[in-house]
């Protein structure tokens, strides 16, 4: 049986990054990280397990060895289907979309449809999801030429445990101050539109890929990219809140003042972060304890578990899954 694991981050370093992943949650990364890879599968930042007994082993070699077991049954094991990220925008990110998976065959890339969970972040924070109203693709590409793109982009304000929705072939961008938690398929597949006219620390401007973004843009997505958690649900004295769901991933939220029972019977494995406070994962006669801001990831084959706040205290976890049917 495996047990629940911890995975080496995996940091980025763009320009755009800042300092809090490191003194937010006590890490040793680097001065300026842009992007901590919680979980990932991907060759731009494979995960390796932390400690225990599998120490030193990729995901990629868990996979090969215990595809089952560890993702569940009907999931595909050639790659673990999420990526995991801490985001952390000291300024802003580049406006830019990635591909679905109608699209993703027209430039070669890779489908990234990602969601955005609010940790923290300044007063006023904001994120550009979507088009303006009315904005049409004549005018928007005019505007582009022009550097005009805060009149054709949907700005707004974000507050913690907001949740912004980003499917493939949404326009958007990160504005500067917000920490994030983000869940997205697996893919590294980015098309950037515009940079704000900054330059890296060489004098050049980063590379755009107008071309490939304007054959990838949704023109006909006019949703709410902004979601409206569901009621809370009492489980004693813990609360649970369904934040997102769809067809490639859900996440829960749970206020922990109690232990919460858990259990894998339905074939898929599960992620938890630590969002507030420390918790405690058990499982048969063993023991797993975390710090905020630190990423978990649950077997299939684990069957049941608890996870409680230490010391009588309090803890708030994001809990991350593959929705029933998925079979990709």
């Amino acid at each position: 049986m495996l047990a629940p694991l911890l995975f080496e981050p995996v940091y980025k370093d763009y320009l755009w990054g800042g300092e809090r992943i490191a003194e937010k949650y006590h890490r040793r990364a680097p001065a300026r990280c842009a992007e901590s890879w919680e979980l990932s599968d991907h060759p731009h930042g494979m995960s390796v397990v932390e400690s225990g007994p599998l120490a030193g082993k990729t995901l990629r070699e868990l996979l090969e060895t215990h595809g089952e077991a560890l993702l569940g049954t009907g999931v595909n094991p050639a790659r673990f289907p999420l990526l995991i990220k801490l985001i952390d925008a000291k300024d802003r990110l580049s406006v830019q979309v990635h591909p679905n998976e109608k699209t993703a065959p027209l430039t070669g890339g890779e489908p990234k449809t990602e969601m955005w969970y609010v940790l923290d972040g300044s007063p006023g924070m904001a994120v550009y999801a979507g088009l303006a109203p009315g904005v049409t693709p004549r005018l928007f590409a005019g505007n582009l030429q022009s550097g005009e793109m805060d009149a054709v982009l949907s700005r707004r304000q974000v507050r913690r445990g907001e949740v912004v929705f980003i499917p493939g072939g949404l326009v958007h961008a990160i504005d500067r101050g917000c920490l994030l938690y983000e869940v997205q398929q697996s893919s590294d597949t980015t098309y950037r539109l515009w940079d704000w006219g900054r330059v890296d620390v060489s004098g050049k401007p980063r590379e755009l890929h107008v071309e490939q973004a304007m054959k990838t843009i949704d023109w006909e997505n006019r949703s709410d990219p902004f979601l409206a958690p569901s009621p809370a649900r009492s489980l004693g004295m813990n609360q649970e809140t369904e934040l997102i769901a769809n067809d490639f991933f859900i996440m829960k939220s749970y206020a922990l003042r109690e232990p919460q029972h858990f259990d894998t019977t339905q074939r898929r494995f599960g992620i938890f972060f630590t969002a507030g406070g420390t918790a405690c994962f058990r499982w048969g006669e063993d023991a797993l304890t975390v710090g905020e801001g630190r990423t978990v990831l649950i077997p299939a084959s684990l069957g049941s578990y608890h996870v409680e706040p230490v010391a009588g205290g309090a803890a708030d976890v994001l809990y991350v899954t593959l929705p029933p049917d998925r079979r990709r």
